[in-house]
């Protein structure tokens, strides 16, 4: 198998502390140029970025060594403690689980459930999507998705000459899928990341989510606030339809991760013990996106979090593990970065999975507005309390264990929320 030249590890070495392999190079974050665009081009239209980060080592050219046989459910290279489908089902209690380790080198019950639909709106074309949607779930022993492309405009858009947002999609349908198996998915692709495309593909994708008798919209990209920016917000509140948005890779708020009609995802750590594989403890992500925002006044269904937010809307609402070197596996075909095995984190991996859990709960709110006001009110009941970390500009914001501007009302407790 071809693999990224810079995608995960230099040699494989065995810590001397244990029998799991590590980085044989100090590993780093790499930040796709799709993460890093501008909000504004030089024409003066509103742009959109991806919230992804890929976990890279120090060194030029990475691989995992040797590929080793592995049965399905667990990663495709062993050893490595970065999250699959059933790792993630283990610790977010998704499945029925006889042990709290959640090794992902030894977890292998995945999620079934998920019904209706589920959109994905991303910018530009992934022409292999279909085709690594297959090998992620022959991988991790997922059932095979019921999928579709479409084209927003009309016609089929180029593809990203970065490269980072054709890793977009692939993170979006395979964790989206893996979360809600038995979920039709959809790929809504813009011509590009303007706001203006991407719109128009999200009012695409809620119809084809109406039609499918209701589920969601998975947007795992955003841009700085803006003072027109609540014109949107009307776009997204097709009945039926619950929106989730990235909440952002960095201190403060993105669009449209603020709107009241949108449930903001952001993210969290998943912390393991490196000789064990077991699950320590969910703990803040440092970069996670979070804050009040500029724009938006305080909606109905924060008044019991008044107290944290002022009178503005404050994000995220949940949250998902999307610290990068807690990262999850992702499969992409690509042309700029290589073909294979990606460990991806971001508050974009947390829109398409949190839509995904959603979707499998199978509570099929009228609104996202319905679906946060179902949230906030049984709080307690539905969300791992994040007590431990710190976010935000100074690192200044501290996770409470209730509701905070690091982490929300926290993760998901079990497919609980009806």
């Amino acid at each position: 198998m071809q693999r990224p030249a810079w995608l995960l590890s230099a040699a494989v070495c065995v810590s001397l502390l244990g029998n799991l392999p590590l980085l044989s190079a100090q590993a780093r974050v790499f930040v796709p140029q799709s993460t890093q665009a501008l909000d504004v081009d030089s024409q003066g239209k509103r742009m959109a970025h991806t919230n992804l980060r890929i976990l890279a080592p120090s060194g030029s050219r990475m691989n995992f060594g040797a590929a080793k046989e592995q049965p399905s459910e667990l990663p495709p290279y062993s050893g490595y403690l970065y999250e699959t489908p059933a790792s993630i089902a283990c610790a977010y209690r998704l499945v029925n689980v006889s042990s709290s380790s959640c090794n992902p080198n030894e977890t292998t019950v995945n999620p079934t459930g998920g019904s209706r639909a589920i959109a994905i709106v991303d910018a530009f074309d992934d022409p292999t999507a279909q085709a690594d949607l297959t090998t992620f779930s022959n991988q991790f022993g997922l059932r095979q998705a019921d999928f579709t492309v479409v084209y927003a405009q009309g016609t089929q858009p180029p593809q990203d000459p970065t490269g980072g947002w054709e890793v977009e999609e692939s993170l979006d349908i395979e964790w989206s899928h893996a979360m809600a198996p038995g979920a039709k998915i959809y790929l809504v692709e813009a011509a590009d990341n303007s706001d203006a495309n991407l719109f128009g593909a999200v009012i695409v994708a809620a119809n084809l989510v109406k039609a499918a008798g209701g589920g969601e919209v998975s947007m795992s990209w955003g841009g700085g606030e803006f003072l027109e920016e609540t014109s949107i917000d009307p776009l997204m509140t097709t009945p039926g339809v619950v929106y989730f948005a990235s909440a952002g890779d960095a201190p403060g708020t993105l669009y449209p991760a603020v709107s009241p009609n949108v449930v903001a995802a952001g993210g969290t750590t998943l912390s393991r013990d490196i000789n064990t594989g077991s699950l320590l403890k969910e703990n803040t992500w440092q970069d996670a996106g979070g804050g009040t925002s500029l724009v938006e006044p305080i909606p109905a269904f924060q008044k019991t979090v008044k107290s944290v937010v002022g009178d503005m809307r404050g994000t995220p609402d949940v949250s998902f593990d999307s610290n990068p070197n807690t990262g999850v596996w992702v499969y992409d075909s690509n042309p700029v970065l290589g073909i294979g095995w990606y460990i991806v984190g971001g508050t974009s991996v947390a829109a398409p999975s949190l839509s995904g859990i959603v979707n499998s709960a199978g509570n099929f709110a009228a609104s996202s507005q319905a679906e946060n006001r179902l949230l906030y009110t049984r709080k307690g009941e539905f969300f791992n309390n994040i007590d431990y970390g710190t976010c935000g500009l100074y690192l200044g914001t501290f996770a409470s264990g209730g509701y905070d501007l690091c982490t929300g009302l926290g993760s998901p407790k079990g497919f609980n929320q009806k």
